[in-house]
């Protein structure tokens, strides 16, 4: 099964390469992980996407909750969460059809075009991994000349945080 784990770990070098470590020494996969500053600017944030058993999280979670840097943890896919992914995708657009016919997808799947050159399209899409997905699938194949994704982030939904009391 599919898990998000976020967590709040010291913003210090080497942290990052510890937790990265501590799934690899284990044989865990990595999906996507993002990280980023949080507003304290002593503590950062990562968004960790696994799959596993019940039984493997709680084993990463586990051992994760041991490494000095972490401050906080949470299985975000336990409860109601948003979740979000970054997709930057470069089209060849070579006449006015294939412009008209991507300015139109992009519209449908609520993108936007970010960047255009005589013979590129770049568009912007945020969402789902599947939506994204679906966007990919219904531009020719021949046309698209880079992607790229950022991973999955996410945050609780309500009054659920994960912030230090």
């Amino acid at each position: 099964m599919r898990h998000i784990i976020s967590l709040l770990m010291e913003n210090e070098a080497g942290a990052l390469s510890r937790v990265a470590g501590l799934f690899s020494a284990r044989g865990y996969n990595i999906e996507s992980l993002t990280v980023a500053p949080t507003e304290d600017p002593s503590l950062s944030r990562m968004t960790i996407v696994t799959r596993g058993s019940d039984v493997v999280i709680e084993q990463i979670t586990k051992q994760l909750n041991k490494l000095v840097d972490i401050v906080k943890l949470a299985d975000i896919t336990e409860g109601k969460h948003i979740e979000r992914e970054l997709m930057l995708i470069k089209v060849r657009v070579a006449d006015k059809e294939l412009r008209a016919e991507l300015k139109r997808l992009t519209d449908i799947f609520g993108g936007r075009i970010v960047d255009v050159s005589e013979s590129t399209y770049i568009v912007e899409l945020t969402g789902s991994g599947d939506k994204h997905d679906a966007f990919i699938a219904a531009i020719d194949p021949a046309a698209i000349i880079e992607t790229v994704r950022s991973g999955s982030t996410g945050i609780a939904r309500g009054e659920k945080s994960l912030q230090i009391n």
